[in-house]
């Protein structure tokens, strides 16, 4: 059965391997033609999450719809609209890269002349078309995950599953996985992305979902994200005015780092304060050198909730 909504939608998900539980209670929304972000510490239920909503392992509880279907009624349906990129290649090492595309694309019903032009395609979009025929295993790890995220495309899904995409890629490839993955939620994909690799994400994601020991604790827009308290860093030239004009002005602050390099950190409410403590320490002849948020917006909602945990 169908529901129509071509997004993913996951209530009171709950998963455990034996007597130990790996997804606890997870609330999850993936809208589609949005990038949505996972988030979440080493061994808080991400992958495990992933795995059920590519249908290869089946929850114990709650209910779930990936591209309009129920995994547990109709698993199927459910891998013709996915692409599922896990965090590794996997075991197709004496495959030719083009081998591999064109094998998974034959699973999925794709004729010979289609599949062969489509792995051209992804190999090119990929930059991998100068090792077509290489074996996967002599890629280097960043040559893998390019190759495991054509693998994923291959089928033209409708929903991405991404587990660590960004691992091993260089910046360059780094930058043509966010304007890809920008392409795809433009033409009304469902993207789902799991990173620890947070500056990234606020490049890609237009929202998040936090989780953590196995439940989910916060979901947030990039837009929310960026209204909420932000640390910002600022240094400069001496750093005695610097403090003094802060004092002066009632900004509490924090000295952080060493004797290379010591900088003050504000919690400042919104861009608005930010741009008027700027103005202010200029128009005070304070020589300021730097001055930028501590971190991106998603990895100061991490870090206020890490906060809070402890």
């Amino acid at each position: 059965m169908t529901n129509g909504y071509g997004g993913i939608i996951a209530s009171g998900i709950r998963r455990s391997f034996g007597s130990v539980p790996a997804v606890r209670n997870i609330d999850f929304e993936a809208p589609p033609g949005e990038v949505t972000a996972l988030i979440g510490p080493n061994g808080s239920g991400k992958t495990t999450l992933l795995l059920i909503l590519a249908s290869l392992l089946a929850p114990d509880a709650g209910t779930l719809s990936v591209g309009g279907f129920d995994p547990a009624t109709n698993a199927a349906a459910v891998r013709r609209k996915v692409g599922w990129m896990p965090d590794t290649l996997g075991v197709w090492e004496s495959l030719k890269a083009r081998e591999i595309l064109t094998t998974v694309g034959a699973l999925y019903g794709l004729s010979s002349t289609a599949v062969s032009h489509r792995a051209a395609e992804l190999l090119a979009e990929v930059s991998l078309s100068e090792y077509a025929d290489s074996p996967a295993g002599v890629l280097s790890r960043g040559q893998q995950q390019r190759l495991s995220l054509a693998r994923a495309l291959i089928h033209d899904p409708d929903v991405l599953l991404l587990d660590e995409p960004a691992s091993g890629l260089d910046p360059g490839s780094r930058v043509a996985l966010r304007t890809m993955l920008r392409r795809l939620a433009g033409e009304g994909k469902t993207i789902v992305v799991s990173s620890h690799v947070l500056s990234e994400l606020d490049e890609i994601a237009d929202r998040a979902v936090f989780v953590n020991r196995g439940e989910s604790v916060k979901s947030q827009t990039l837009d929310e994200a960026g209204t909420q308290l932000r640390r910002y860093c600022i240094q400069a030239e001496p750093m005695g005015a610097l403090a003094d004009a802060l004092a002066s002005h009632g900004v509490v602050f924090e000295e952080r780092g060493d004797s290379r390099r010591v900088e003050y950190q504000v919690l400042l409410s919104s861009t608005e304060q930010a741009a008027w403590l700027l103005r202010t320490l200029i128009l005070a002849d304070v020589v300021v050198t730097a001055f930028a948020p501590a971190g991106g917006a998603l990895e100061e909602t991490y870090m206020s909730l890490d906060t809070e945990r402890q």
